[in-house]
Formats: structure tokens, sequence, C-alpha cells
């Protein structure tokens, strides 16, 4: 199997959340009828955790929850408006995807990113698909994993926006062993083109 393949499973496993998410639903549930799909679309295993589910709730939008897979709490359940990023990582034959969406739900429904209501959630998902449009404009051969850093992390801030992943790169290489990952951060000199494939 080809990474490719295995980044396949992924995405079609976050096409089929969106047709089975609703108010109500329970995290640990979510997270596992995904981890059954990965299974069934060819999946052998997941690296580390099979789903990452954050949930962003409408009362606390200045706080970042993320709950890994045994810190999932059974009482949390997704709401008629809720905004959850599902961060998926099948495994197959020891070769590894990794692929992350924002799923917004409004008014009870799971809706495209063209047709979100609240402004905040529309405009997030708006500079999400600016910033990946950025990046292929952006490198070339010659472009180091810092120089994205840079470039994409001012672009983030010029528009009042805050990187907040927790160890603030933006993405890293796909490899079989988690060690090897190159990531886009500051300090790291190499060059993108000089890895096989890099997710952001």
């Amino acid at each position: 199997m080809e990474y490719s393949e295995v980044q396949q499973i992924a995405k079609k496993t976050i096409e089929y959340a969106k047709t089975i998410i609703k108010p109500g639903m329970n995290l640990l549930d979510l997270r596992d009828l995904c981890e059954r799909k990965m299974l069934e679309l060819g999946a052998d295993s997941f690296f580390g955790i099979g789903i990452l589910v954050r949930l962003f709730l409408q009362e606390m939008k200045q706080q970042y929850r993320c709950r890994e897979r045994n810190m999932l709490q059974v009482t949390e359940r997704l709401r008629e408006n809720d905004i959850v990023t599902i961060d998926l990582s099948p495994q197959c034959e020891n070769i590894w995807g990794d692929y992350a969406r924002t799923i917004i739900l409004e008014n009870s429904v799971v809706v495209d990113k063209r047709e979100i209501l609240n402004e905040e959630w529309r405009k997030g998902l708006q500079m999400e698909d600016r910033l990946h449009h950025e990046l292929t404009e952006f490198v070339n051969i010659e472009t180091t994993f810092e120089e994205l850093y840079y470039h994409i992390n001012e672009i983030i801030l010029k528009a009042g926006f805050v990187n907040l992943d927790f160890m603030g790169n933006l993405g890293h290489s796909i490899v079989k062993n988690k060690n090897d990952r190159v990531y886009t951060e500051k300090g790291n000199t190499q060059r993108i083109s000089e890895v096989k494939i890099f997710y952001v």
C-alpha cells in the first residue's frame, strides 16, 4: 500500500464522520465509529491514537481543549451549534497517514464551510483555505521548513489569528517512525523538497 492510499482512508473517514455527526453524540462514540470505519477501509492499526477530537464549546471561545484517546470524558457531547476537529492517523503495513479536518455543526446540521452562519467560525475556515493556497504558491524546491514557518506565521498574525499548535509548528513530514518526523518549525533549515511527504 502507498502513502496516498493510506491518506485516502483518513479522507474517506472524515467524509463518513460528516454524515453521522449530530447533537448529543458522545465524543467517545464518534471516536469509536471513526476507528471502525478506518479498519473497514483497510487500515490494520492506528499510529499513536486512532482519533484525536478537539472540541470548541460555544461559551469557551478563548479556551482550546484537547482530549486524547484515554482522556475523553464520557459526558462530553456535541451541541446543536459546535465545532469539532477530527485528527486521524490510520496505519497499514507500517505506512501511516495523518489527516485532520474541522467540522461545523449549526442548528443541529453539519454545514459546508461556504454556508457557515457563525462569522467567527466561517472566517477561521476561510483562513485555513488561504493558508493552504499560500503554501502552494510560496514553496519551491529551495524553500526550507523554517522559511515556510516564518512566512505562514506572519500571515496568521497579520490576519489577527493565533497559531494554537501546542508545539508551535505548522505541520510535519510523514514517515514510518514517528521520531523521524521533520517539522515546519523555527530553526529547521532542511529543504521541504528533501522529504517524501509532508502534512499541514
